[in-house]
């Protein structure tokens, strides 16, 4: 009986390909919030909102903080609240801050909140345990053996032969001309 090595690097290919099909998603959605972290946060929605509270000629006591929050509506979230310096007011709010300005009344509200699905991927991303750095270097490993594999997939001039040479060769070429320009 004769090994069919193409029929078994088929079947290791297509069920690798399934069992890792959920960690793909992971890691690209992750990796694609990460490289455009400098643009935005990938983890949160932080929202500004300009207020104007009035003014008052002292030092602003809790009672009067409070009736500022109340007017924005934010009194229920008070943490609390100090001054930085003489013309500047910090709350801390539930979700965010508020800033006021004592002497013209404007203010600022910062409130952050979590970004759904891009801070739970973005967390198995950062590999946060034992465990879980131990699946995905098993998956590092799978994505190995998809690679390797899916060469040898295709025959004659679209395989590995014939256009499929020029293409992993292009492939690896592009991160070398990357690197060669970057460190050199």
């Amino acid at each position: 009986m004769n090994f069919k090595w193409r029929k078994w690097n088929r079947v290791v290919h297509r069920d690798f390909g399934y069992l890792f099909f959920g960690m793909t998603l992971i890691y690209a959605i992750s990796g694609i919030a990460i490289n455009h972290i400098k643009d935005w946060n990938p983890n949160y929605v932080v929202t500004a909102e300009e207020i104007q509270v009035e003014t008052i000629n002292s030092k602003p006591d809790k009672t009067i903080i409070l009736s500022w929050l109340d007017d924005i509506g934010e009194s229920d979230a008070y943490k609390s609240h100090y001054f930085p310096d003489e013309t500047f007011l910090k709350v801390f709010i539930d979700g965010g801050t508020v800033y006021f300005n004592l002497e013209t009344g404007e203010g600022l509200i910062e409130k952050t909140t979590r970004r759904p699905l891009f801070r739970e991927v973005n967390y198995l991303h950062y590999n946060p345990i034992k465990y879980w750095t131990w699946f995905s270097d098993i998956y590092a490993g799978g994505l190995i053996v998809l690679a390797l594999s899916g060469l040898f997939i295709p025959r004659g001039e679209t395989g590995i032969t014939g256009r499929a040479a020029w293409m992993a060769i292009l492939g690896i070429l592009i991160p070398l001309v990357y690197l060669f320009i970057y460190f050199y």
